[in-house]
C-alpha cells in the first residue's frame, strides 16, 4: 500500500485555460497576483470581495474588463486574473499588491511519469496500442471518486459488449456515477463489519466512493483520462494522464477507514472474485497481507484463479524495505512491482542576500509564501546550536525567525525539525543528506533541506555577513534531474521468504512523489495546524508503482492480444532498463551504490522496448502447480489454490521464469542447472547467441550458446549451469551477488536480458 496510507489527505483549485477568443489584443495575459491580506481595507468582510472590488476598479481603455479566475484561500494569498498591460500597471500601484507572476504551463504529461517512461502520443507503444482502448482494468483498493477529471469519458467509445459488471448503489454513490471510463464500481465490507467496523461512525462511505484517496490515486495512475492543469499546490504541474488513458476502469472497494486501514481477507477475495466474474482483463492490487505460504494468502489464492482465465495481475511489493526477505505478494503468477524515483525534484530556491548566491533544495511546502530578504539566525561559535540538536536552541533567540541548521552526520533532519517546532521558528534551511527521504506531508512549515555541499555555501555566507538575509521561492519543480531512477528506500526487497526460488520483485516502476487524482473532501496538506484540500496529490509507495505496470500491461495486451500474462511480464522484465539517466547502473537510494536484482528485479520498466521483446519466457498454469508441488504443499493445500480435487503435477522449482536466482546453503560449493524455454514473438526466422556477465566467484555455462527460431511462436530450449565456490568461510557477501544472461539477435536488434543473482536462504 502507499507508504503513507493515508494520514494526511488532500483539494486544490481547478485551473482553467482562458480561451483566446476572450482576448481582443495580444497584450492580455493571465497573471497570479500576490496580495498582502493585512492591507485589506476595513469595509471588506472577505479577501475575495476585496479582490473582486479591486479588479472592478481597474479602468479598461479597450472596454474589455479584467476576468477573475480564482481566489486562493490557502495555497497563497491572492488571486488570478486575465489582465491587459494597462490593467496590470494600475494594479501594481494599488495598496496591498505584493508581486505578480505571469501564468506558466507545465508539460502535458502524467505529471511526468509517462514522459519519463518514454510514452509518446506520436510514436511507440501508446499509438500502437490505441492507448489501451478496449482493455478493462480492475482495481482492488479503497474506492474511487468518480467526479474526478481523471475519470471523464470524453471521446471514449461505447463500453465493450463483453462487460458484465455494474455500478452499485450505496452511500453517496449510484449508477449515474459511472460512465464509459469508469464502467463498474462495487464495495465489499461484510468481513470488516463482522470484525466490528461500523462504517457509519468512521466517516467512510458504505459504497464504492473513496474516502481515503488511495484508490482514486491508483486508478488515475493506471488509466486516468487527460486532466489538464493538475498539480499538488503548484508542484508537479502538468496534465495528469494514466498509463493506458483509453482503458476502462472498474473499482472493487475492499478497504475502509478504520484507523488502521485494514482489508479483511474475506472482502479482498470477494472483490477479486467479482472482478473475475465481471470480465476484467487486468487486475492491480496495491495492498498486501503478511507473508505466508501461498495457500493462506488471500491475494495469492484469488489471483491464481484470475491467471487461469488469462487476467494479468500486478501487485505492490510492499513498503518494508530496504531489508531483504520483506517482499509481499511474491507468488510467481503475480507481477510484483517495486518502487523507484523519477527525474523530477520538488524544490524551493534559496537566494542569499542580494542574490549573489542561490541554492536549490527539497521542499513541498504547499503555499507560495513570500519570503523576501528575511533575517536568518545561525548560532555562530556554538556547534550544538549550529546543528540544531535537540534542546540546543533558545526560543527567545529564534522564535518567529528563520534558522539555519548545519550538517552533522549524527543528527537527523527530524531532530532539526523538532527544534524548529519546539522553538517556534518561522521556518528553516536544513543542511542534511537525508532530505530526499522526507515525504510530502512532512512539509507543514516553510523549510528547505539542502545537501551538505550547498549547506557549506549557506554557512559560509552566514559567517561572513554582518546582517545575513535569505529569500525563498517555493513551488519549484525541476525536471531531468539525475540520477534517476533510483530504488526507493521503502521498497521491499527479495527474496520471497516462503518461496525464494523465483526472483522478486519482478520489476521497478515509478513510486516516489507520484501525482494522481485524490478525494477532495478530506483534510490533506498541512500548514501548521491547518489543512488544505486538493483534487490531485503527490503520494509515494509501491502502491503507486503497481498501477503503472498494470497500465503498461494493458497497452501490451492491446497490442498483442495473444500474449499470456506470463509473456507480458517477460516482455517487461527482459527489456527493462538497468542503466539510469546518468548512464550508470541503477543505484539504491539508501546506499548510493549500484542496486541488485533483489532490489529491482529485471530493472526499471521500459514500455516501448517491451512492445517488441523478440523472445519471451512463457509459463502455463500447470507450471505454477508443479512449482507448488515442489514446495511440498499437501493435497489439501494445493486444492485451496487450484480448486482441483485431483491435482496432477511433477514437482519442479525451476519455473520458466525470465530471471534466475541461486539459493545458497552453507556448503563450500553450490552448483545448479536451470532449464528454460524461449518463444519467438516476431514474424521471421531468427538466431540468438548468449552472452554472460558473471560476478566474481560465479561460473556460468549456457548450453547451447546459440539458438534458432524458424518462425513466430517456435520454441527453443537451453540450460544454464551456475557454479559458485564460497571458499572456506561462506558469508552473506554473496547475497545479491549478480550478473546477467543476455541473448543477442544475430543480424537483428532484439536484446533479451535476464538477471542472475545469488542469495542465502532465510
Amino acid at each position: 500500500m502507499g507508504q503513507h496510507f493515508i494520514s494526511s489527505l488532500l483539494i486544490c483549485m481547478f485551473f482553467t485555460l482562458i480561451p483566446a477568443s476572450l482576448s481582443s489584443s495580444d497584450d492580455r495575459r493571465t497573471y497570479i497576483i500576490h496580495m498582502d491580506k493585512s492591507k485589506m481595507p476595513a469595509p471588506f468582510s472577505t479577501h475575495h470581495s476585496w479582490y473582486a472590488s479591486t479588479l472592478t476598479s481597474l479602468s479598461s481603455p479597450d472596454d474589455i474588463p479584467p476576468i477573475h479566475l480564482y481566489t486562493y484561500n490557502h495555497a497563497m494569498d491572492g488571486f488570478s486574473a486575465v489582465l491587459s498591460r494597462s490593467h496590470l500597471e494600475q494594479l501594481e500601484k494599488m495598496p496591498g499588491h505584493l508581486a505578480t507572476n505571469e501564468e506558466t504551463f507545465g508539460q502535458l504529461h502524467t505529471t511526468h511519469t509517462p514522459k519519463f517512461l518514454g510514452l509518446d502520443r506520436q510514436t511507440g507503444l501508446w499509438p500502437v496500442s490505441g492507448f489501451g482502448d478496449d482493455m478493462i482494468i480492475g482495481i482492488v483498493d479503497t474506492g474511487i471518486w468518480p467526479e474526478s477529471e481523471s475519470f471523464n469519458d470524453d471521446g471514449m467509445p461505447p463500453v465493450p459488449a463483453r462487460w458484465r459488471g455494474t455500478c452499485e448503489t450505496g452511500t453517496a454513490f449510484n449508477s449515474s456515477n459511472c460512465n464509459k471510463k469508469l464502467i463498474g464500481a462495487r464495495s465489499f465490507s461484510k468481513g470488516m463489519k463482522q470484525a466490528g467496523l461500523n462504517i457509519s461512525t468512521t466517516d467512510d462511505y458504505d459504497s464504492p466512493r473513496d474516502y481515503l484517496g488511495h484508490g482514486t490515486h491508483t486508478s488515475s495512475t493506471a488509466a486516468g483520462s487527460a486532466a489538464p492543469f493538475a498539480s499538488h499546490f503548484g508542484y508537479a504541474n502538468g496534465t495528469a494522464k494514466g498509463m493506458a488513458p483509453k482503458a476502462r476502469l472498474a473499482m472493487y472497494k475492499v478497504l475502509f477507514f478504520n484507523y488502521t486501514s485494514d482489508a479483511a481477507a474475506t472482502d479482498t477475495l470477494a472483490g477479486i472474485d467479482q472482478a473475475i466474474e465481471d470480465g476484467v482483463d487486468l487486475l492491480s492490487l496495491s495492498l498486501g497481507f503478511y507473508t505466508t505460504p501461498f495457500y493462506s494468502d488471500p491475494i495469492a489464492v484469488g489471483t491464481f484463479a484470475a491467471i487461469e482465465r488469462g487476467i494479468f495481475v500486478a501487485c505492490s511489493a510492499g513498503n518494508r524495505g530496504p531489508h531483504g526477505y520483506t517482499i509481499l505478494n511474491g507468488a510467481p503468477w503475480i507481477t510484483t512491482v517495486g518502487a523507484g524515483t523519477i527525474d523530477r525534484n520538488l524544490s524551493a530556491r534559496v537566494t542569499l542576500g542580494d542574490g549573489e548566491i542561490q541554492v536549490v533544495g527539497k521542499s513541498v511546502y504547499p503555499q507560495n509564501l513570500l519570503v523576501d530578504r528575511v533575517p536568518i539566525y545561525f548560532g555562530h561559535g556554538n556547534r550544538s546550536k549550529e546543528i540544531c540538536n535537540s534542546y540546543t536552541l533558545d526560543p527567545n533567540d529564534v522564535k518567529g525567525k528563520y534558522i539555519f541548521c548545519d550538517f552533522n552526520d549524527e543528527i537527523s533532519v527530524f531532530q532539526q525539525l523538532f527544534e524548529m517546532y519546539r522553538t517556534g521558528a518561522a521556518g528553516a534551511i536544513f543542511s542534511s543528506d537525508s532530505g530526499q527521504f522526507l515525504q510530502v506531508e512532512v512539509f507543514d512549515m516553510p523549510f528547505v533541506t539542502v545537501n551538505p555541499w550547498d549547506g557549506e555555501l549557506v554557512k559560509n555566507y552566514l559567517i561572513k555577513s554582518k546582517n545575513p538575509t535569505i529569500s525563498i521561492k517555493f513551488q519549484v519543480t525541476l525536471l531531468g534531474t539525475k540520477p534517476a531512477p533510483q530504488v526507493a528506500d521503502f521498497s521491499s526487497r527479495g527474496p520471497v521468504l516462503h518461496a525464494p526460488w523465483t526472483l522478486k520483485p519482478d520489476i521497478l516502476a515509478p513510486g516516489v512523489d507520484v501525482l494522481g487524482a485524490w478525494t477532495p473532501n478530506r483534510a490533506s496538506a498541512p500548514i501548521g495546524d491547518n489543512f488544505l484540500l486538493t483534487d490531485y496529490a503527490l503520494v509515494s509507495g509501491t502502491s503507486m508503482a503497481s498501477p503503472h505496470v498494470v497500465g503498461i500491461a494493458a497497452l501490451l495486451k492491446t497490442a498483442h492480444k495473444d500474449w499470456s500474462p506470463a509473456a507480458i511480464r517477460s516482455a517487461m522484465m527482459t527489456t527493462a532498463d538497468i542503466i539510469d539517466n546518468a548512464n550508470n547502473p541503477i543505484i539504491d537510494i539508501i546506499t548510493g551504490v549500484a542496486g541488485t536484482p533483489l532490489d529491482f528485479g529485471g530493472g526499471h520498466v521500459n514500455p516501448n522496448k517491451a512492445t517488441d521483446p523478440g523472445l519471451v519466457y512463457d509459463i502455463g498454469v500447470q507450471d505454477y502447480i508443479n512449482y507448488m508441488c515442489a514446495l511440498n504443499y499437501t493435497t489439501e493445500q494445493l486444492q485451496t489454490i487450484t480448486r482441483r480435487s485431483n491435482v496432477s503435477c511433477e514437482a519442479n522449482l525451476d519455473l520458466n521464469y525470465p530471471s534466475f536466482i541461486v539459493i545458497l546453503n552453507n556448503t563450500n560449493t553450490t552448483s545448479y542447472t536451470f532449464k528454460r524455454v524461449l518463444t519467438s514473438v516476431v514474424d521471421a526466422n531468427c538466431t540468438y547467441h548468449a552472452t554472460v556477465e558473471a560476478p566474481s566467484g560465479m561460473k556460468v555455462f549456457v548450453q547451447p550458446a546459440t539458438i534458432y527460431f524458424p518462425r513466430k511462436y517456435s520454441k527453443s530450449t537451453f540450460n544454464l549451469t551456475v557454479e559458485i565456490n564460497l571458499g572456506l568461510n561462506p558469508t552473506s557477501d554473496y547475497i545479491g551477488n549478480y550478473g546477467f544472461l543476455t541473448w543477442y539477435e544475430d543480424k537483428g536488434t532484439h536484446v533479451v536480458r535476464s538477471p542472475l543473482v545469488s542469495a542465502f536462504a532465510a
